[in-house]
């Protein structure tokens, strides 16, 4: 397939999975604590992911391990206990709005860390988008509401996300994405994971209830679909892409999570939506494509 419809055709589909993620965590939330989804959600991916993993054991990338596990932890281990954490305070479709911050991110990071160039219009856009996340967090329909403290747990996972996007995409392209996402959730999370689930727990406390088989339903829509393909496509998009296009895809899913939160009886404030416009507003102002300094 041509690489440019490849990336355009990958953008979509993971802005309709990761869009759909964050109402399958308020679902979660309702069965399980956020410490809870969080595991699960790693740890049935790693289990689903395991055989590949098994199979394809002697090309895991031992000479780059340290950049396996920094991309593991921060692109798909801290963010899956973030997120359920802050959406205990906030909508399914406030976290996908903050998550849109991410195209920010990964131009701080880039160049702070991977040498990107940085214009001075990427620099503005920054200043409109973070304008739109303090209207968010100061703009709920309780004039005394505050929510900073999950907005600031919303950023610290969309940041942990730019850094495993840059990491991959400059130092583990020669891995390919089905097995990179395999190695992630296999060998490098699935025993984190286990340890704190059992520390949540949920082994002593689980019981084959209704309940706690329909939580599990969720979560594993969430693992296999929001978690180990997503993953897998993400990775796929960064080789036939940049990080800053694979990381646009946070634009439509503010789309996807608002309507999801919407059919289940969510709702913006004026504040809250002008809010989110403006963030929308300047991460299209800052696409700007940057590129790494030779």
């Amino acid at each position: 397939m041509n690489a440019n419809r490849e990336k355009w055709i990958l953008l979509i589909v993971l802005s309709l999975i990761w869009g759909s993620s964050f109402i399958l965590i308020k679902k979660s939330l309702e069965h399980f604590n956020p410490f809870q989804v969080g595991a699960l959600r790693c740890l049935i991916a790693g289990i689903i992911l395991l055989p590949i993993a098994i199979s394809k054991y002697k090309l895991f990338p031992r000479k780059n391990l340290k950049w396996l596990i920094l991309a593991a932890f921060t692109g798909s281990y801290i963010p899956m206990f973030l997120f359920p954490i802050a959406e205990t305070e906030v909508s399914s479709s406030i976290a996908g709005i903050i998550n849109s911050m991410m195209p920010i991110f990964v131009i701080i990071v880039g160049a702070l860390v991977w040498k990107f160039e940085t214009t001075k219009k990427q620099i503005i856009g920054v200043f409109i988008s973070f304008t739109g996340v303090c209207l968010l967090a100061f703009g709920g329909g309780d004039g005394a509401q505050f929510k900073m403290i999950p907005i600031l747990l919303l950023l610290l996972a969309t940041l942990c996300y730019a850094v495993s996007t840059t990491t991959v995409k400059s130092k583990l392209m020669d891995v390919s994405s089905t097995l990179l996402s395999a190695f992630m959730f296999s060998f490098v999370l699935f025993l984190p994971s286990l340890i704190a689930l059992a520390f949540t727990g949920f082994f002593s406390e689980f019981h084959f209830s209704r309940d706690n088989m329909t939580g599990l339903m969720f979560v594993s829509l969430l693992s296999i679909f929001g978690t180990g393909l997503a993953m897998m496509m993400n990775y796929r998009l960064l080789k036939v892409s940049t990080p800053l296009f694979a990381s646009t895809v946070t634009l439509l899913m503010p789309i996807v999570a608002i309507m999801w939160g919407i059919l289940d009886g969510e709702s913006l404030t004026a504040l809250q939506f002008v809010g989110a416009s403006i963030i929308i507003g300047g991460l299209i102002f800052l696409r700007t494509k940057p590129s790494i300094k030779n």
